[in-house]
């Protein structure tokens, strides 16, 4: 049995592009899909995946809602591949929770559907804790399957192996690559300090997505949650003095435009998390 269904007859597409995020392992913050989100605002299904078939409901369980004491609807974990054209150019976005299981099939299965969809290009979205601070522009690391694919001021990196636990997003993208769609991956880093969703990153994910199309794209609430979110962070990190000196230190490592060496950054990072505390989305543990 195929793992997705159409909802509606395939659209004859110019030249998609294809941008993917699911929460989970690579979305810090919920950074990622909220950008998505507003990408695929208006948008149309084109198709739904088998969720009993890609999904632990054990660790992903569906929503009960209990009405006045009886139980009114369930709502499932879902994952959806939507159309929607911003300013003349025709987008797909794939999004929902990562899938459990089936991550070669889905993958084969989905490089078909995008082969019938003339996909052109493959933009993964996604967010990582890192040890940045939040008082400075929220950086961008890049990921591109042939050199010069990424636009803007993003550079593939970090330089040298970095050996991490994958993500189903970095198999598709890297299946896109094999199935010859050029593929780039944009993920921001978030202070590893802020626990909740983390609006700034949003910002800068959607900012780099419009230098790469080279269109404009919805904001909706994000700018003004990043403004109400950058004012809690200023005072709470003001409060506690561990806190602030802490921050201090990653700033001065921005301005100064360098990064702690491998052992050190480790060191400085467990020493804040046995020492640092915080309420939610506030500085402290993230959990």
């Amino acid at each position: 049995m195929p793992l997705y269904r159409l909802e509606h007859p395939l659209p004859a597409s110019d030249r998609p592009v294809l941008l993917a995020a699911f929460d989970g392992w690579v979305d810090a913050g919920a950074a990622a899909t909220a950008a998505l989100s507003l990408i695929a605002e208006g948008s149309t299904t084109l198709a739904t995946f088998d969720a009993d078939a890609l999904f632990d409901y054990r660790a992903r369980r569906p929503t009960l809602d209990i009405r006045d004491g009886r139980p009114s609807n369930l709502e499932w974990p879902e994952l959806t591949l939507r159309h929607v054209r911003r300013a003349g150019r025709d987008l797909l976005t794939l999004a929902g929770p990562e899938p459990d299981f089936q991550w070669h099939a889905l993958s084969a299965e989905l490089m078909d559907l995008l082969e019938r969809l003339d996909v052109r290009q493959w933009i993964s979205l996604g967010a990582i804790p890192a040890a940045v601070p939040h008082a400075r522009a929220v950086p961008i690391l890049g990921t591109e399957s042939a050199p010069g694919l990424l636009r803007g001021d993003v550079t593939a990196g970090p330089t040298g192996l970095l050996r991490v636990p994958a993500a189903i997003l970095s198999v598709l993208e890297m299946a896109a690559a094999t199935a010859g769609i050029p593929a780039v991956g944009y993920f921001a880093q978030i202070p590893h300090y802020v626990s909740g969703g983390y609006a700034p990153a949003s910002v800068a994910l959607l900012r780099t997505v419009e230098q790469h199309l080279g269109l404009d794209l919805p904001r909706g609430d994000l700018v003004e949650e990043a403004g109400q979110l950058r004012t809690r962070l200023d005072a709470a990190v003001a409060a506690d003095e561990t806190t602030r000196a802490y921050v201090e230190r990653l700033e001065a490592m921005v301005d100064e435009e360098r990064q702690p060496a491998g052992d050190d950054l480790i060191g400085e990072i467990e020493r804040f998390l046995r020492e640092g505390r915080g309420d939610e989305g506030g500085p402290g543990p993230r959990g």
